[in-house]
């Protein structure tokens, strides 16, 4: 499994794991039922602790983005579409919360909020 970790990054070793292995099972890229690599193998291959890959698995599994077999592994969870949408959609708004609340508490409104967003998603190119 390919994952890019970086300690330059102020994101724990172990978020960015979380985040990544997120990504690929909600964009599709790891579908439903494909395993994932053992704790210990990840954790060699990408040069960081068992106890760090255990516990972003562990977070993974709380989330229901995977689950595990005794003696077999850990598996994607079978996630319908709208299942994946609406976890994506919910993990966006809990990171948009404080910014948002920022820009509120310095003085914009809505409307101005809004801008900003728009010409956002125009700039990346999102539909």
């Amino acid at each position: 499994m390919l994952l890019h970790l970086t300690d330059l990054s102020d994101e724990p070793l172990q978020t960015q794991i979380v985040r990544q292995i997120r990504a690929k099972i909600l964009s599709g890229d790891l579908e439903r039922e494909d395993g994932l690599p053992s704790i210990r193998s990840l954790a060699r291959d990408l040069q960081v602790s068992v106890i760090t890959v255990q516990r972003a698995y562990e977070h993974l599994e709380r989330e229901g983005l995977i689950h595990s077999r005794r003696g077999k592994g850990f598996y994607v969870t079978a996630l319908s579409d709208e299942n994946k949408r609406s976890m994506a959609r919910r993990k966006l708004e809990q990171r948009l919360r404080d910014p948002l609340t920022d820009a509120a508490a310095e003085g914009l409104e809505k409307k101005a909020i809004r801008a900003s967003l728009e010409k956002l998603l125009l700039d990346l190119e999102i539909e």
